[in-house]
């Protein structure tokens, strides 16, 4: 049975209704790319279709306009995101071992989906001028989630006595701005510093660099000295 179920895939052409997971996915890391560089104004579904090796009429069979399309690709990013969170946060580590594992795990998820920070950048331009029909659903499915969650992990370090008292409406958006900027900002960068900030070896170097400045602004005297004691 399994043979024959493999036979029929590779006798399927990609681009048809045929592959529809395949094909759907294609079209959303496609999609993804096009909305990341253009944006939803700027983007072309015949690029997206072309790139994805499917007809622009498959593309409209799942996706019935463009804006649906932009709607799933951020629907895609995001559940990514919180996905690989969670995992993290529903986890038994430590509270300050926690928070840093989370720290990487959200680093590592944006250096792996480079089309992120674009992504985030452009919506967050169409929110604020009051242009996303998307943001609402966004905030309600995975940002505030997300924010709550780790509001709650630093207010449960905080009364550990682990954490400096911050408060997380300032401490969580300038954490992930450290992240998400460095990626966005890394053409403007490499004309600056003379390197391309995108490499893997300057990558892991920011990583380290983002987890060592969290650790010097979150835990308290005592607790860095403890944690470097078992590193």
């Amino acid at each position: 049975m399994a043979q024959l179920f493999h036979a029929r895939t590779q006798s399927t052409r990609m681009g048809t209704r045929g592959q529809p997971e395949e094909s759907r996915a294609a079209i959303l890391r496609a999609a993804a790319q096009e909305f990341a560089e253009h944006g939803i104004a700027g983007a072309r579904t015949d690029a997206i279709a072309r790139q994805a090796k499917v007809n622009k009429a498959l593309l409209y069979y799942y996706f019935k306009d463009k804006e649906t399309l932009y709607g799933a690709v951020l629907d895609h990013a995001f559940s990514g995101l919180k996905s690989t969170v969670f995992q993290v946060l529903d986890g038994g580590q430590p509270t300050r071992e926690k928070f840093l594992t989370y720290v990487g795990a959200y680093f590592d998820f944006v250096a792996a989906n480079q089309v992120y920070p674009k992504l985030m950048q452009r919506e967050m331009m169409r929110a604020r001028e009051g242009q996303s029909p998307h943001i609402d659903k966004l905030i309600k499915n995975y940002f505030q989630p997300i924010y709550m969650r780790v509001g709650e992990l630093l207010r449960k370090g905080i009364s550990e006595g682990e954490f400096r008292p911050v408060d997380p409406a300032h401490f969580i958006p300038s954490m992930i701005s450290m992240i998400v900027f460095y990626f966005s900002s890394a053409p403007v960068m490499q004309k600056i510093v003379r390197f391309n900030p995108l490499a893997p070896e300057r990558i892991a170097e920011r990583r380290a660099a983002v987890l060592d400045f969290v650790s010097a602004a979150l835990f308290r005297p005592e607790a860095r000295t403890s944690q470097g004691a078992r590193s």
